[in-house]
């Protein structure tokens, strides 16, 4: 749903505060008992973070990139698209991907909580739940895109900006960029980064 449409009511949300208190309570209970380490933890957490998920969302941005076929079908059915390359599982339902073109920028928040697609982009940075991002990025996008992640919209591309929630969790196909004609999908998946597919950052061929 787009910014410019009514969320559906999310009542029933656990509040996002509550949530995080009840995660660090839970680690500090099993490190306490010795049932794992604090290094075991923030392995586990920049694993899921930096590989699992972002490495995943990658490659279907990679094979829409080289694919039309399934890129149609990613446009269409993004969860259906996404469980042929066997992404599915934890918050990997209910997901749309939204295209970015030449005359349209994606960008994707949650304004309510921190919904998102972990199946394909990993764990949630901490900027997207802070409360500054969900209002900033809202009523100002093209500034804060450019203030505060250093990415710059032109004037005349259009920002859109998208409302994730519990029943539709939006990603970015972002723009095959020039250059990259000759690259294989591995390679073309090597470029895409978790800031592109949030819509927040670029791809480039470097």
């Amino acid at each position: 749903m787009s910014a410019e449409s009514k969320p559906p009511d999310r009542d029933y949300l656990v509040p996002e505060a509550e949530v995080e208190l009840r995660v660090k309570a839970l680690e500090a209970l099993v490190v306490e008992k010795g049932l794992v380490s604090t290094d075991a933890l923030d392995r586990i957490s920049a694993h899921y973070e930096d590989e699992v998920g972002p490495r995943d969302g990658a490659r279907v941005i990679a094979r829409a990139w080289v694919d039309p076929a399934f890129k149609e079908r990613l446009l269409a059915d993004a969860t259906a698209a996404c469980e042929e390359l066997g992404i599915k599982g934890l918050r990997g339902e209910h997901l749309r991907a939204v295209e970015d073109t030449p005359e349209v920028h994606n960008v994707v928040v949650c304004t309510l909580c921190s919904c998102y697609p972990w199946a394909v982009l990993g764990l949630p940075p901490s900027w997207y739940k802070s409360p500054e991002y969900r209002a900033k990025v809202v009523l100002e996008p093209r500034r804060t895109l450019a203030d505060d992640f250093g990415f710059p919209v032109p004037e005349e591309v259009t920002v859109r900006v998208w409302d994730s929630n519990s029943e539709l969790r939006y990603f970015v196909i972002p723009q095959h960029p020039e250059g990259t004609e000759h690259m294989s999908e591995a390679e073309l998946a090597e470029l895409v980064t978790r800031e592109a597919m949030i819509g927040v950052g670029p791809v480039t061929a470097t």
